[in-house]
């Protein structure tokens, strides 16, 4: 799945212009390929205006946040991946969102990597397609019970659709 920085970073962005509020980024300076005024980084951060006043060409893509600013008068081209994206809020109340880090999705090698992988997971099928067991009484399972054998699967979780 893709990260859902972005997508939480826009709806906040617009969130916030809808309530008139100033919104404000704070950015980890020292992540690579961040594009940001040197002399205004304190501890490794730094908070960026992003409102429409304060920048031009706002872009909060699936990659990064860019915008053309002024700082002491110098024109720059911001730049600011979205894994250095720490939070986003609002000047006038600190209301917003701090990003914490995402889990790293892993990625396959292969399609045999992948179905070793799915291996442990539930699997769901249908009733119909089971008819000999549809035919037969249903019997009670004690889901205590230490015997798993009784449950369809041999201890492998299932889920079944019943029509």
């Amino acid at each position: 799945m893709l990260t859902s920085r972005p997508y939480l970073a826009r709806a906040l962005y617009e969130w916030l212009l809808d309530n008139e509020q100033t919104p404000y980024v704070v950015v980890d300076a020292g992540k690579p390929d961040v594009r940001v005024p040197q002399q205004f980084v304190q501890n490794g951060q730094i908070v960026l205006n992003i409102a429409p006043a304060a920048v031009r060409d706002l872009s909060i893509d699936n990659a990064a946040v860019t915008f053309g600013a002024r700082f002491s008068g110098q024109p720059m081209q911001v730049v600011v991946p979205m894994d250095a994206l720490i939070a986003i809020y609002a000047r006038e109340n600190g209301i917003g969102m701090v990003f914490g880090q995402e889990p790293v999705m892993p990625s396959f090698a292969s399609e045999e990597d992948a179905a070793l992988e799915d291996e442990g997971r539930p699997t769901l099928e249908s009733v119909e397609s089971r008819t000999e067991e549809a035919t037969k009484p249903s019997e009670s399972v004690d889901e205590t019970d230490e015997d798993s054998s009784n449950r369809p699967g041999k201890g492998k979780p299932s889920l079944r659709i019943v029509k």
